[in-house]
């Protein structure tokens, strides 16, 4: 397992993380253990979560918790805050109120006296962000949080986030976690500039298109009504016409279309880990495994090529 900066943190993480959005929801604490266990034997060491993970909301925190106990030294763990909890009018958004009692109650579920990296889950417009940013700080002085993120934030809410924590003193960001992958790539035009003058690191979710990027889905193909608004965009014409390209591609190298899925990704210096979930252990592996591949240059620009073509 190759591994890289936290953003401009010290800290290292693996370059393929465990998504955990499934944990408390579709897999069980037995689930959960396994997972974690052969991700620990991989060399993974990065697990990313959320406080409304679970079914229900809370649930992957609490599962977390119970299957890290007696590993936190051997882990780095992030999970977020902004969305609903829960149908009081202040149980959502990214207001001093929220974040402090959402931090509190997901170090209760976690069973911790920590939080590796607190996310803001996403951009909070009704909260001024002096206030958002003057509570993490609040947390990192602390010590219940030791480093910050963003996530589904646009360029222009990023370079304001870090220039007001930088006048102030505050805690910046060490990283934003994005939606990004062979065939949704809107963070290169804004984001991924600004985080490579910022020296911010990217975590990519959704890394396979949910599922398409691996080739499992045909044209014409029935789409499981839990996946449809994750897959249903992704099934154009012109799309399959890359993945036939992309198939050629990865067979003349050996390798899979979900191997190439993350390497792309890891090709950029920028990107720190790659957040693929997993509901068993195997897939782990499989997760793993893929952070092998190094791509070249000159596979970089020819894939770009089929990308762009």
């Amino acid at each position: 397992m190759r591994y890289r900066s936290l953003g401009n943190s010290g800290v290292k993480i693996s370059v393929v993380g465990v998504g955990c959005n499934r944990i408390g929801r579709t897999v069980d604490l037995d689930g959960a253990k396994a997972i974690i266990h052969r991700a620990l034997d991989n060399g993974i060491n990065f697990f990313d979560t959320a406080d409304v993970y679970g079914a229900p909301p809370g649930m992957s925190e609490t599962l977390l918790g119970q299957a890290l106990e007696g590993l936190w030294d051997r882990v780095v763990l992030a999970t977020k805050v902004r969305a609903k909890m829960g149908e009081g009018v202040n149980e959502r958004g990214a207001s001093r109120y929220h974040i402090l009692n959402g931090v509190e109650n997901s170090l209760r579920r976690l069973k911790s006296d920590h939080i590796d990296l607190y996310y803001i889950h996403e951009w909070d417009a009704e909260t001024p962000l002096e206030e958002t940013l003057r509570a993490l700080d609040d947390l990192v002085r602390s010590g219940k949080v030791r480093y910050i993120g963003a996530s589904n934030f646009a360029g222009w809410q990023l370079a304001r986030a870090q220039a007001i924590a930088e006048m102030r003193g505050w805690s910046q960001f060490v990283v934003t976690q994005e939606e990004y992958h062979m065939l949704y790539r809107d963070l290169e035009r804004e984001v991924l500039p600004y985080a490579r003058y910022a020296k911010l690191g990217i975590v990519p979710y959704f890394p396979l298109a949910g599922g398409f990027l691996t080739g499992k889905y045909q044209r014409g193909d029935a789409i499981s009504p839990t996946r449809v608004n994750y897959v249903t965009p992704f099934l154009t014409e012109r799309n399959f016409e890359i993945l036939d390209q992309l198939r050629a591609f990865v067979a003349h190298h050996a390798h899979t279309l979900g191997e190439l899925a993350v390497a792309w990704l890891l090709s950029e210096p920028q990107v720190c880990s790659v957040i693929s979930g997993a509901t068993n252990a195997d897939q782990v592996s499989a997760n793993a495994h893929a952070s092998e591949w190094e791509l070249s240059a000159d596979q970089v620009k020819e894939v770009r090529s089929i990308l762009e073509g």
